[in-house]
């Protein structure tokens, strides 16, 4: 299928599209005009990780086509807790926790996109300079009409929980309404056309389409990707060891760039289109490549999502820091490290080593991870459960710790 403008082309040579409302229209507008769209982020962490990689990415795009990214930050919305995919309701933060991870937030996006007043920079507003001072009486008199319960119940975000039998509280089911609200109040303040997210968040989006159509008569469009999921069934953004954050002081690069060279093989082809800007060509080269030789896709794979979240000279660090490591014994100055007292050298225990650097939560854990033999000290096997570190084991001040073959760091004595 041919296509108007730059934006739906890249979006659908890339694989970014799954549902889309008037794809025919937006397309006609994008080739037309400058599309200001947005996509929410609630602030309930102070870093986002890489399962939203793919909606920031998504923002990128567009605004290398020409359009208007704005970022809105649920400041409003955290407060209500969007139930989506949720067996439970969030835990309500407090003003001062919502602001604080708000600009952690946003540190992730400024290295994604191009903030300014110009007519293609992006924005980030926070709903809730509008959320906080509706009047409840005025809002449900002018706005409730526009909302069906009966249509609100079928949503995925409320069906799939009462199927599950998990709670379900007012103050959750109000959060579709005020995200449709946020949509009508952007059009309204900003001239946004477009509403992206991930394809959990489709009957929101509708919603919002719907309400702006009823009260404001204007036609505005939706457009949602696919939740990504690994080749093996894994949720995208979630591993054995926690989430792959995307701000540094949560994940280090290292372990960031690791994460992408690991990827399944089924998944390279598609990796490389969602999350990275080399040319198609390019990734149809590379995703051809089979056996021993796609371990080249996955190094650029590794090198290219690095290089956008964290900078060439970081990716440029993790892939010596991953060829040291993984050549033969050698111990990196670029691997994560924990410091440790001389005085605690000679008290410490394998278990308690592989819980400070973070592979293991619990001493049971560590317990399993050592006799399931994936303990190594130096990078020699460790299969005595109550084994001791002495000074010397640390070479030049410093131990390698790790977890099977892909994960290191060093105990460096302060």
């Amino acid at each position: 299928m041919s296509h108007k403008s730059e934006l739906i082309r890249v979006f659908s040579e890339r694989g970014y599209i799954h549902q889309a409302t008037n794809l025919e229209g937006l397309d006609e507008k994008a080739s037309q005009q400058i599309i200001p769209a947005y996509i929410g982020f609630d602030c309930t962490a102070d870093s986002l990780h890489v399962g939203s990689l793919v909606q920031i990415m998504m923002l990128r795009a567009l605004q290398r086509a020409g359009h208007k990214p704005i970022v809105l930050m649920g400041g409003g919305t955290t407060k209500v807790g969007d139930p989506s995919g949720k067996d439970a309701a969030r835990p309500l933060l407090s003003d001062q926790d919502i602001e604080n991870n708000k600009a952690g937030i946003f540190s992730v996006f400024e290295k994604y996109l191009t903030f300014g007043d110009g007519p293609g920079d992006a924005v980030m507003v926070d709903n809730a300079s509008w959320l906080d001072e509706l009047a409840y009486i005025r809002f449900l008199r002018d706005y409730g009409p526009h909302f069906s319960i009966n249509r609100m119940m079928g949503m995925d975000s409320v069906r799939l929980r009462l199927e599950r039998e998990q709670p379900l509280s007012f103050l959750e089911f109000n959060y579709a309404i005020l995200q449709a609200y946020d949509f009508l109040e952007l059009r309204r303040r900003y001239g946004c056309l477009l509403q992206m997210g991930g394809s959990d968040q489709w009957g929101n989006i509708v919603s919002g389409i719907d309400l702006t159509r009823r009260v404001d008569g204007q036609e505005i469009f939706g457009v949602t990707s696919a939740l990504i999921t690994t080749a093996s069934g894994a949720k995208m953004g979630k591993t054995a060891d926690g989430a792959i954050w995307l701000n540094e002081d949560r994940l280090p690069a290292f372990d960031f760039w690791q994460f992408w060279r690991n990827t399944e093989d089924a998944d390279v082809a598609r990796f490389l289109a969602l999350f990275t800007e080399l040319p198609m060509d390019e990734v149809n080269r590379l995703s051809a490549l089979e056996g021993a030789e796609i371990n080249e896709a996955k190094i650029i794979l590794a090198n290219e999502t690095t290089t956008l979240c964290h900078g060439a000279e970081a990716a440029a660090a993790a892939m010596q820091t991953a060829q040291q490591t993984f050549a033969g014994s050698g111990v990196s100055e670029g691997l994560p490290q924990e410091t440790i007292d001389a005085g605690e050298v000679e008290s410490l225990g394998m278990i308690a080593a592989l819980v400070k650097v973070g592979f293991a939560k619990s001493n049971g854990e560590a317990r399993r991870l050592i006799r399931g033999g994936g303990a190594r000290l130096n990078d020699t096997a460790v299969t005595d459960e109550d084994f001791q570190l002495g000074a010397g084991d640390f070479i030049d001040g410093r131990a390698k710790i790790s977890a099977g073959k892909k994960r290191h760091a060093l105990l460096v004595i302060s």
